[in-house]
């Protein structure tokens, strides 16, 4: 099913919308949580509320790409679960050691003053990977966005494991030095 279709079905309250939802997007949005979570149960939580945050948000919101939807309320609700459960205990899964990696470059949100500035370094960020090629922008954000294991993303790219943490550490290195071009305090 088209997402055009699902999103209709959001519009319209119909109760299938969340099926087809999990039917075309359910392992989709597992990954991401479970990524970021390395937990299946608590990854199972974050999808249904996924689910229903999307049903809760469809109307007002009409979406281009439902993907991204989706893989947006599911990632910040899967951080946010992350953080309880690293609050409660140690932290368990791939986004430690993601955080860890890009924490040097990135300053916390928590110290940006203002949202303008926050949105000057996201407008900034994403300059950066469109001047990327193809390959070294997908090895970012599969490991920046999607919090996959470098094991899991030399395996999808064909490369060593090795190769792939060099080429994510030159381009925290270059994101690191295109920000403090730009001004940026890091």
């Amino acid at each position: 099913m088209e997402d055009r279709a699902i999103v209709q079905m959001y519009w319209d309250r119909d109760e299938k919308a969340i099926s087809a939802t999990s039917e075309k997007y359910g392992s989709y949005c597992l990954s991401i949580a479970g990524n970021i979570l390395g937990n299946h149960e608590d990854a199972e939580e974050c999808v249904n509320d996924t689910y229903m945050n999307t049903w809760n948000s469809i109307p007002p919101s009409r979406p281009e790409m439902l993907s991204t939807y989706l893989g947006r309320i599911v990632r910040n609700l899967s951080f946010n679960l992350y953080k309880k459960n690293k609050a409660e205990k140690r932290g368990r899964g791939q986004i430690a050691i993601v955080l860890d990696e890009l924490s040097e470059i990135i300053a916390d949100s928590k110290t940006t003053e203002e949202e303008w500035n926050h949105r000057q370094l996201v407008d900034c960020i994403n300059d950066f990977l469109g001047g990327l090629s193809v390959q070294k922008r997908s090895l970012f954000v599969c490991r920046y966005w999607y919090a996959d294991s470098v094991k899991e993303i030399a395996k999808r790219f064909g490369m060593t494991e090795n190769n792939v943490s060099v080429v994510l550490r030159r381009l925290r290195s270059q994101l690191h030095n295109y920000l403090i071009e730009r001004g940026f305090e890091l």
